[in-house]
């Protein structure tokens, strides 16, 4: 049975945030509307606290780097207005993910910074963590930032460990694997134009909308460069954690306003005929 009370695939573009979408509301409107839903559906499940796959935190080569500090401090700026979030740690949680992992010889490991304990331990909250927490019930969190030098396997046998983590857990835990797809559609952005983006973030609706989310482990790895998504590494971990059988995906909406495909997606627990 599926461990998670609720879990979703979002996004983390800094303008979907209402404090940060500065003079251009409608740029991501679309996306904003659905993060509104996505986090009204985290609320009812009621969730003690929350899991968070984000690609932008403290990455540790070959490694699963896992939140193990008293609390969580950071800031994100866009348009001349800076967000802020504090979050606790829910380090129990986090140690026996760590713990299970490790059972299952993966390459993990909790952080921490400054002290083992107080309010001086503390590690950044990266940008891939607040946009979607913004819309999220206030509670206790655990980061989870997978390296790139991990084989897709790995990351599917975390998700079962994770899953098998939260269960023994026993509180309530909600998901988010935080994703932004491919950040080549316009030639004006960091990373430039292919015409691979377009393609692969078809591709990738695709496989959300039929719930075949472990197909995109079968991409070539020159068509992921081209396109240059951050998503495939966490939503891989959610497949695992969350099998198809167990999962009714409700899709709600791709949009690419800027350089980067923005897509949300509950994660509900498929219901039994």
């Amino acid at each position: 049975m599926n461990p998670f009370v609720y879990a979703c695939i979002a996004p983390h573009g800094g303008e979907i945030i209402p404090e940060l979408q500065g003079s251009s509301p409608e740029r991501m409107a679309v996306t904003r509307k659905s993060m509104v839903k996505l986090g009204q559906q985290m609320a009812a499940a009621n969730p003690d606290c929350i899991v968070v796959l984000s690609p932008h935190g403290t990455r540790i080569n070959g490694r699963f780097s896992i939140t193990d500090s008293e609390r969580l401090d950071g800031s994100w700026s866009e348009n001349e207005a800076t967000f802020t979030m504090e979050k606790k740690v829910e380090r129990d949680l986090a140690r026996k993910i760590n713990e299970e992992a490790l059972k299952n010889g993966l390459p993990s490991s909790t952080i921490n910074f400054g002290t083992a304990a107080g309010p001086i331990s503390c590690l950044p909250l990266d940008w891939g963590a607040i946009i979607p927490l913004r819309f999220m019930p206030d509670v206790p969190v655990v980061v989870i930032t997978p390296s790139r030098d991990l084989s897709f396997q790995e990351l599917f046998t975390f998700g079962e460990s994770l899953r098998t983590a939260v269960a023994d857990y026993g509180n309530k835990v909600g998901l988010i694997a935080s994703c932004d797809w491919a950040h080549a559609h316009d030639e004006q952005g960091p990373y430039g134009f292919d015409p691979a983006a377009k393609e692969f973030d078809n591709q990738i609706v695709e496989l959300i909308k039929t719930n075949q989310l472990e197909k995109m482990a079968d991409f070539d790895a020159d068509f992921i460069e081209a396109a240059k998504p951050d998503g495939i590494w966490q939503t891989l971990i959610l497949a695992g954690a969350i099998p198809p059988e167990e999962r009714q995906i409700e899709f709600l909406s791709y949009e690419a306003p800027t350089y980067f495909g923005l897509i949300c997606a509950g994660v509900l627990a498929k219901r039994k005929i």
